[in-house]
């Protein structure tokens, strides 16, 4: 998928943040991968059209990943 890219991205900065000790940015940068991945799947599953599910979709997925929003 053409959004992908952005998780590699967030991966590299997660990396530098570790190698840099900035522990809380690589902390938020985890929590960060985690919704840009709830929000690509959800993108991908949805029907022909849906860009992203509601806000209150999202949350609920969020939770489910035990993220906490």
């Amino acid at each position: 998928m053409e959004t992908e890219w952005i998780l590699d991205v967030l991966a590299d900065l997660r990396t530098f943040a570790h190698q840099n000790g900035l522990p809380a940015l690589a902390e938020q940068i985890d929590e960060t991968c985690l919704l840009a991945a709830v929000e690509i799947a959800s993108t991908a599953e949805g029907p022909p059209g849906h860009e992203r599910g509601t806000a209150d979709e999202t949350g609920k997925d969020l939770e489910l990943l035990g993220a906490g929003v």
